[in-house]
């Protein structure tokens, strides 16, 4: 390394430290994001992300129980709610014991795959289609960082949680920041019902952090509209496809 090189180095700006990375992505997203494009980092925002998703179970156990959720679930549902009342309690009471265990597991493995696919499909339009440079370290920790809102729901869960009684708590929507909380399950259409549930105020929050991060990666090399169609059209498309397999299945 030549002298001119050593000095680039030491004049390079130091990084944001976690703290600033992560107070950056709610209140200056764009110098936040252009750090992480620099120096792809991931562990403390999916382990923060992680944390509180299990505090939420946690709460949820405690205050709530698995066998009412169960228990509603399978009155709601035609093809249970037929089987003969001894029947139907073994299987919720079953059921219940099993969920704990399955709703964790799902937490610790799920969110990281989940974040895995979504970095995958991101770099998959990003290199494939749009031929832009780009590493997988960067996409995969601009997801982590985008999914910190999740921070915010998860706490607000917990409060609407206790403020709630447990029989009017829904885990799958737990804080009404989306039409599919004020829309009646059992008279609307389910497909429309699960549609009006998936364009909730945090998702559309992390779709925008996703593509300021994109943005940020790619530079000069794509506008902001272009990093906001790489994150929404697979996100509609995995939203109607969610939708219309419900509609059908359930």
């Amino acid at each position: 390394m030549n002298a001119q090189n050593e000095t680039a180095l030491e004049n390079r700006p130091a990084g944001m430290s976690e703290a600033s990375r992560i107070a950056g992505v709610f209140f200056e997203p764009q110098k936040a994001f252009s750090d992480v494009a620099a120096r792809p980092r991931w562990v403390v925002p999916l382990v923060l992300v992680i944390l509180v998703s299990l505090a939420v179970l946690l709460a949820f156990n405690q205050h709530v129980g698995w066998d009412r959720m169960i228990r509603r679930q399978f009155e709601s549902n035609p093809r249970t709610a037929e089987m003969p009342a001894t029947q139907r309690e073994r299987a919720t009471q079953m059921a219940a014991k099993l969920a704990p265990a399955g709703a964790a597991g799902g937490v610790v493995l799920g969110i990281p795959i989940m974040d895995l696919v979504i970095a995958g499909v991101f770099l998959l339009i990003l290199k494939v289609l749009l031929s832009i440079e780009i590493a997988f370290r960067q996409v995969w920790a601009i997801v982590c960082y985008a999914a910190l809102p999740r921070l915010i729901s998860g706490v607000l869960s917990i409060v609407v949680m206790f403020l709630k009684s447990p029989d009017d708590f829904d885990l799958k929507n737990p804080i009404g920041f989306n039409p599919g909380a004020y829309m009646d399950p059992e008279t609307s259409s389910k497909f429309l019902y699960t549609l009006a549930g998936s364009l909730d105020f945090f998702s559309i929050w992390i779709i925008l952090l996703m593509a300021t991060g994109i943005k940020a990666a790619a530079g000069r090399k794509l506008s902001f509209l272009g990093s906001l169609l790489v994150v929404v059209v697979p996100w509609a498309i995995f939203v109607l496809a969610r939708a219309a397999i419900t509609a059908v299945f359930t």
